[in-house]
């Protein structure tokens, strides 16, 4: 039997290399596991139907997420499921919140206020799960993780962050270059507050959840 997985994001926010490769990799060698990475733009009814659909850390950044959980369970089969993974809340992210608070105070904007987009949407008691119910999934369940973050130094931490993290990168995208080096430089030093014991070292705190398609 052959399985179709659908692993999409945001237009305005192109998929990171380490993200969108984690369920092909899972597939590596599996004749019957097809998986397409698109844009949910890209998502139409023309397509054959999938068995499953992933959103990892981006749902959070639609400007309309109830309408992209529409739009995924017109190209899901009945009883598929739909699962994402975003972060929770400031407090509980702070290597996450330091830089884009400092990034966002050197390029002169607000932090996103309730109900636009930005990394910390979704993580709200319920928010989630009550936008995928609303969504019209079933069966929805939520759980918080910590998924631990290990590296050498915080330069290499700032240096996944500039490579990796585009909501990040977008918030100064407009500054001068001696502006933008300013602003990742006083992140720099932020980062260096993880560094204990000759390595750096913080977690994620993330909620996954997932929802079936009802049939």
């Amino acid at each position: 039997m052959l399985v179709r997985v659908a692993v999409w994001w945001p237009a305005t926010y192109p998929p990171l290399c380490w993200t969108t490769c984690v369920v092909t990799r899972a597939a590596a060698g599996l004749q019957n596991v097809e998986v397409l990475e698109c844009a949910a733009a890209d998502l139409n009814e023309t397509q054959p139907s999938f068995d499953a659909s992933i959103c990892r850390l981006g749902l959070m950044l639609f400007p309309l997420p109830r309408e992209a959980l529409r739009a995924v369970q017109r190209v899901l089969r009945p009883d598929a499921r739909f699962a994402a993974l975003v972060f929770t809340t400031p407090a509980n992210n702070p290597f996450m919140a330091g830089p884009m608070a400092i990034l966002l105070r050197h390029a002169g904007k607000r932090p996103p206020a309730p109900g636009e987009p930005g990394i910390f949407a979704l993580g709200g008691n319920g928010v989630l799960e009550n936008l995928m119910k609303d969504s019209g999934l079933a069966d929805v369940q939520t759980r918080t993780i910590q998924a631990p973050l290990k590296l050498p130094s915080a330069s290499a931490a700032l240096e996944m962050m500039q490579q990796a993290f585009g909501a990040y990168r977008a918030v100064v995208v407009d500054l001068t270059d001696v502006e933008r080096s300013k602003a990742w430089g006083e992140v720099h030093e932020c980062l260096k507050g993880f560094e204990a014991g000759g390595c750096f070292e913080t977690a994620f705190n993330l909620i996954i959840g997932s929802g079936a398609k009802l049939s």
